[in-house]
């Protein structure tokens, strides 16, 4: 058999307001720049794990993927483990890609940029 190649691409957003449409629109557009940042397709991806915190229930990350194509892709989503002082209202993904990358660029969006300055764009 031939190997199978892949790769995984982290990303966070975090959002004003615990609401289905900023946690909709925030999973849209961490998914969106991740894409463009890495120059894939929604074709290209394998599954995607969304983890949320815990202040952040309005509705599924996968509902806001959902809506921008993932339709197809099996997503899941789970809750953040509750660090005390850690970031509210941020919502981190792993998407695993098919294929190889020497340039994998992570996406940290808005003040989830602070989660990994050493990675952020």
């Amino acid at each position: 058999r031939y190997p199978v190649h892949m790769y995984a691409i982290r990303g966070a957003i975090q959002i004003d307001e615990n609401s289905a449409v900023a946690i909709k629109r925030g999973t849209g557009e961490l998914l969106t720049a991740l894409l463009q940042a890495n120059s894939i397709s929604v074709a290209d991806i394998i599954s995607v794990l969304f983890t949320a915190t815990v202040d952040l229930n309005a509705a599924f990350p996968a509902a806001g993927a959902r809506e921008i194509g993932f339709g197809a892709t099996p997503l899941i989503c789970a809750t953040e483990i509750d660090v005390p002082d850690s970031l509210p209202r941020t919502i981190r993904t792993l998407v695993h890609v098919h294929g190889r990358s020497e340039d994998v660029r992570h996406v940290y969006l808005g003040g989830a940029a602070v989660l990994r300055q050493d990675l952020a764009q």
